[in-house]
């Protein structure tokens, strides 16, 4: 059987380039293109052979994040045109759960968890997995009368953990809210403006750390005493030791 003739070879390659959006660059020299264009001479060298599985291995590591983004969108159309089955290696929580059906994450070569992009978020199984994939706090509380007890308020005892028993609840700062109140414990130390939010660092009375995910438009200034209001959607809870 003979392989694949000099023609069926050049069709194949005039398509790759059409799909990644390379057409008029063929006598350019590596050097000449921008950063996003030589991820898409990679991506067209892994799809030209139509594999059964491509393998991305921190195909955005180069970028910088305006780029990332504009790549994250590109590569995701390019994938579903094809129909290609994918696996991303990352160390970046949001190449994961943006672009991700399903997402393993691993620690230290052990699963952790297995999981879709939202379960793996708001719900994950252990506390590795819940501080790997954003920003949590964890607050301590102890299991009193079937609730957990914490400095910011009750909350379910999911865990079905006996009374008593000393736990941590998971806490992400867009559960969080914060309103300004002259006779609050709790303060803010500082603001860290991201544009389209405000992510701001509490200390509770007790002196443990707490983020809120904020407006941009809400600002508040360090030292304000405020009053601290959690709605957790999902309430996770973990046994103190972890």
């Amino acid at each position: 059987l003979g392989g694949p003739t000099a023609d069926s070879r050049k069709e194949r390659m005039r398509e790759v380039r059409a799909l990644v959006g390379l057409e008029g660059l063929e006598s350019h020299y590596p050097s000449a293109l921008a950063g996003g264009q030589q991820q898409r001479v990679a991506l067209a060298r892994a799809l030209a052979p139509r594999p059964a599985v491509l393998l991305l291995d921190e195909p955005f590591s180069s970028l910088d994040p305006d780029m990332t983004e504009r790549m994250r969108e590109e590569l995701l159309e390019i994938l579903e045109r094809t129909g290609s089955t994918s696996i991303l290696v990352t160390h970046d929580h949001e190449d994961a759960l943006e672009m991700a059906d399903n997402v393993a994450v691993l620690n230290a070569g052990r699963l952790e968890q297995f999981d879709t992009p939202d379960e793996i978020y708001h719900t994950p199984t252990t506390a590795f997995v819940a501080d790997f994939v954003g920003q949590a706090d964890f607050v301590p509380g102890e299991v009193k009368d079937g609730k957990v007890v914490t400095e910011v308020g009750a909350f379910e005892n999911v865990g079905t953990f006996k009374d008593h028993a000393r736990v941590v609840v998971m806490i992400r700062p867009d559960d969080v809210r914060i309103r300004p109140c002259e006779t609050a414990s709790a303060q803010v130390l500082r603001r860290h403006f991201r544009g389209s939010e405000n992510l701001y660092r509490i200390r509770l009375p007790s002196g443990q750390l707490l983020y809120s995910s904020e407006s941009s438009t809400i600002i508040y200034p360090v030292g304000t005493n405020v009053e601290v209001h959690v709605k957790a959607i999902h309430t996770v809870v973990f046994p103190r030791d972890t």
